[in-house]
């Protein structure tokens, strides 16, 4: 029976693997390495939801969110307007993966009181955890975060991935907090692994932080975690 053929030419042992004990696979490779993986999955792109936007400056979030897309990253965003929603409709563009995390319980809530937007995302979390604890999911979930623009909720954002000791792109000339960031950071004195990497053009941007992370980066964990055992 297991050897029974569907309708699309495949055997039901591969359809439905549980069906034969001997199809069972373990759930953890033990041969897999955190340590070693130098595969960037998602990027985060954290930045203004309003304010006074240029029509350049959405302009390259598009193009960022392309950029992404082509390098074969998904795109994470707060699931909100402006530049972080140019970026997804830029990624949805180039056939990219775009994923939303929203302040939200639910997605009446995400739109109705944080009007929000739902299309260019593939995905949707509903976190209920406030534009606040948002955040925190946001960074987490990002192998790379790029900053753009940005005014007190980005700060805090760029606050989480740097004392996180993230690797971070700051896509430059976009107004607001990206353009200030080189006069913080060395106002805070501290040494947290964060890697910062500064650049206007969008492509350019995501390729530096693609080779820095693959080359180097990987290796710096961005979160405690303690050896098995």
């Amino acid at each position: 029976m297991s050897d029974a053929r569907e309708s699309d030419g495949s055997t039901r042992a591969e359809l439905h693997p549980y069906a034969d004990p001997a199809g069972v696979a373990p759930d953890l490779d033990p041969n897999y390495d955190p340590c070693r993986d130098n595969t960037v999955r998602t990027i985060g792109v954290m930045g203004s939801a309003g304010g006074d936007l240029s029509v350049e400056i959405r302009r390259r979030c598009y193009d960022l969110g392309v950029a992404i897309a082509q390098a074969g990253c998904t795109l994470i965003t707060g699931a909100c307007p402006g530049l972080p929603y140019d970026a997804a409709r830029g990624a949805k563009a180039a056939g990219g993966l775009s994923i939303g995390i929203s302040p939200a319980l639910s997605r009446s809530e995400h739109v109705f009181r944080y009007e929000s937007p739902v299309e260019k995302f593939d995905v949707i979390i509903y976190t209920g955890s406030g534009l606040m604890g948002r955040e925190v999911d946001n960074i987490h979930s990002s192998d790379i975060v790029i900053i753009v623009g940005g005014r007190s909720g980005t700060l805090g954002e760029f606050a989480i991935a740097y004392d996180e000791g993230k690797l971070i792109g700051i896509l430059a000339h976009t107004a607001g907090i990206a353009d200030h960031l080189p006069e913080i950071v060395p106002k805070i004195h501290k040494h947290t692994g964060a890697r910062l990497i500064y650049e206007a053009d969008p492509k350019v941007l995501v390729d530096r932080c693609i080779d820095v992370y693959r080359a180097e980066h990987y290796r710096h964990p961005s979160v405690f975690a303690e050896a098995p055992g």
